[in-house]
This record gives C-alpha cells, structure tokens and sequence, in this order.
C-alpha cells in the first residue's frame, strides 16, 4: 500500500487490484477462522463416517491421482488390501 501511495499515487488500477487483493485475503482469514483453521469442511462429522466404516457403509482407503492426468485416471488404495480397488 506504502509503495503504491509514494511512488504511483495516480495509477487507479493498481490500487483497484491491491484493495480487491487485500479483501480477498480478509475473506479467506475470516472462512479459515469460521472453520476453525481446517483449509475445506468437514463433508460429514467424524462421528459419522467412524460408524458408517464400522458398518460398512463406508468404506476406508487412500485416493491416489495421477499428476499427469489428473482429471481421467486415479484409483483407491483400499486399506488392508495389496491390490488396486478402482472406484
């Protein structure tokens, strides 16, 4: 804001960015306070999703994704198993 006001008083657009940047980032702090500093919520509650594995409703295992083709290949490491489970 500082180097803005001294050195480009006159440049309008600059200062349109710097305060649209500055809102978003008071935003963001403000959802990360409201979720209690977790990045994303909770779909479920904890409680839930222990009961629904315990059940079997749900089942427990590690996403992982190709980094090269994201959006088209990945596949679910199932806990417990050796093999590849796709899901």
């Amino acid at each position: 804001q500082n180097y803005l006001d001294n050195f480009w008083p006159d440049l309008k657009a600059a200062h349109e960015l710097f305060d649209s940047i500055l809102q978003a980032q008071r935003e963001r702090e403000s959802e990360s306070q409201e979720n209690k500093g977790k990045e994303y919520p909770e779909h479920l509650p904890l409680e839930i999703l222990e009961a629904g594995i315990k059940s079997g409703r749900y089942i427990q295992g590690t996403l992982n994704v190709n980094k090269h083709r994201a959006q088209l290949e990945a596949f679910v490491r199932l806990q417990g198993f050796a093999s590849k489970e796709t899901g």
